[in-house]
């Protein structure tokens, strides 16, 4: 539609989950992986493509980490999947015939999950041909939305010991988007939206100091043209802690950081456009939509009508229940009422769309700017968390679609409209409570970062001193040895520990991947010392290559400094 806008809304929607295939099912492994596709990633899809054929472009940004984009593509995630859904399926029905026999009001709801599953059954085989990223790139190809990278495994940037494996971070992430959606990409989410710039950092493990490159450097260095960052390093104030309501443990580890805590201050400016950080530009996320969304609590999810999503029955583990209060004890949860739901979704995007169009309005009127509210959340938030969410979505995206002077729009068709001039000197900091590093590096976690300190030192060493090798074995067993590297620093296995949602679990893959890691490098010795190793070592190798094959173009030399400074 023609339209003279006097602002746009820029949703974003991070799409991200750890590398979880050949290291476990359930309850922590590849069922997590099953359960987004199946309450989030086909769902999203579902209503992108209705409404590109009721003739609404939706024009939102969605990030898909280049880990995830490794798993959504392998045999074992489209076998997995298939086998999940028909276990849903089995489930339900099971449910369902026992709820009808004791005459339990359940029994509806049971049959309701069953079509549910038979739905998302026909749109994965059928509609997506069981290619989910080839799904969104469709999307993308249509101008529908827009995909951005990330970092290659979700490493949390700013405190990673070396610049050469944040460039490698990046440049991999960059890389495995242009191998998956035949383009380069132009934005990236940082891993919890977490930025460092330039400065002498100190080893917070061993506290040696050295000169950093700033993040916004490695992107400019890549070809990456824009990010995204919280309100508070921009504006100063307090960040929104994205994470804290949903986990008892954090607000238990927040209150050991919250005495300490001072908020930036910093010069007013507006997050309702975009700014450069050295030739890079950025976004800030809007505070006064965030919470509406995002919270569980205080937010539209957590109305209670909708679907909850703690309680579960067992056997089967399917959600009979509403939220009825947020603050609602398990055994207080009414059962759910499918009917209610639609008027409230109606009230909620209505809601929502107004208070968008007041925020746009009252910018454009003091500053003659069309201004952009950044609205970034997790795409798991709509399906999974909140299951009504794609639904209200949709809705809202309907709703823009039919205003006159307001609209959608993609991050980077904003900056072709209204370049930024503006520089901005960026503090340290992340979209996690308090602003800071501490969900991700305290005392629970320290000992990680000794270990991912400890692999990355040994193995930029032994890059650099390799850099003009052609022997193809040798780079192989590096190139392994890279892969476990780069699953070591996923910033999940902190987030885990620190939530304590899956913590055994996430200490177990750090153990893993730093021991993989360690024998590869000992079979690297071993052939760089005697030309050839045994069969046992080769097998070892072929082992982790069938185990953890993500990035099949990965190059160690990535890791080099003339990679890094060149």
């Amino acid at each position: 539609m023609r339209k003279n806008s006097k602002g746009y809304l820029g949703f974003i929607l991070h799409t991200h989950l750890p590398y979880v295939l050949s290291h476990g099912v359930w309850p922590h492994g590849s069922d997590w992986l099953n359960e987004a596709a199946c309450e989030c990633y086909i769902p999203l899809l579902d209503i992108f493509y209705s409404l590109m054929r009721e003739g609404i472009r939706p024009k939102l940004t969605i990030g898909i980490t280049p880990v995830l984009q490794e798993q959504l593509r392998h045999s074992d995630f489209i076998s997995g999947v298939q086998t999940y859904i028909n276990d849903r399926k089995k489930i339900s029905l099971e449910n369902e015939k026992f709820f009808l026999k004791t005459g339990d009001k359940r029994a509806s709801l049971a049959r309701n999950w069953y079509e549910y599953y038979s739905r998302i059954e026909t749109l994965f085989n059928e509609d997506y041909n069981c290619d989910l990223l080839r799904a969104f790139a469709n999307l993308q190809d249509e101008g529908i939305i827009e995909i951005i990278t990330s970092a290659a495994t979700h490493g949390y940037l700013p405190i990673l010991g070396t610049d050469n494996s944040i460039y490698a971070q990046v440049a991999i992430g960059a890389k495995t988007y242009e191998r998956n959606f035949g383009r380069k990409p132009r934005g990236i989410w940082l891993p919890e939206c977490a930025y460092r710039p330039r400065y002498t950092w100190v080893n917070p493990i061993n506290n040696l100091s050295f000169e950093r490159k700033g993040i916004e450097e490695v992107l400019k260095h890549v070809g990456i043209e824009y990010f995204i960052v919280d309100s508070a390093l921009l504006t100063g104030g307090k960040a929104i802690g994205v994470y804290i309501e949903r986990y008892e443990a954090l607000k238990r580890l927040w209150q050991q950081f919250e005495k300490s805590y001072k908020p930036l201050e910093k010069e007013p400016r507006s997050v309702y456009r975009a700014y450069l950080c050295g030739d890079v530009s950025f976004f800030a996320r809007d505070p006064k939509t965030a919470l509406q969304v995002w919270s569980g609590e205080w937010g539209y999810p957590g109305n209670g009508v909708y679907l909850d999503f703690h309680k579960k029955h067992w056997p089967g583990g399917l959600r009979y229940w509403r939220v009825t209060n947020p603050k609602a004890d398990l055994g207080e949860k009414l059962l759910y009422e499918p009917q209610w739901v639609d008027g409230v979704l109606f009230e909620q995007a209505e809601h929502f769309t107004k208070l968008c169009k007041s925020i746009l309005e009252d910018y454009h009127s003091s500053s003659g700017l069309a201004g952009i509210i950044v609205a970034p959340y997790d795409s798991e938030l709509f399906g999974h968390w909140w299951f009504e969410g794609p639904r209200w979505l949709k809705k809202v995206l309907t709703n823009l679609y039919y205003e006159t002077e307001f609209s959608t729009i993609t991050l980077s068709e904003y900056l072709q409209k209204y370049p930024p001039y503006e520089i901005v000197a960026l503090p340290e900091g992340s979209w996690g409570e308090g602003g800071f590093h501490y969900i991700w590096f305290n005392d629970w976690t320290r000992w990680s970062w000794k270990l991912i300190y400890d692999a990355e030192e040994k193995f930029v060493e032994w890059v650099n001193r390799l850099y003009d090798t052609h022997d193809l074995n040798l780079k192989r067993i590096l190139a392994q040895a890279a892969r476990e590297l780069l699953l070591l620093e996923s910033s999940d296995w902190q987030f885990l520990i620190s939530t304590w949602s899956a913590r055994d679990y996430a200490e177990q893959r750090i153990s893993i991947h730093y021991e993989s890691f360690n024998e590869l490098i000992s079979v690297a010795e071993t052939y760089l010392k005697e030309r050839t190793i045994s069969d046992h070592m080769w097998e070892r190798v072929i082992f982790y290559e069938k185990r953890d094959p993500i990035f099949p173009d990965l190059d160690p030399l990535l890791w080099s400094n003339r990679a890094l400074n060149g």
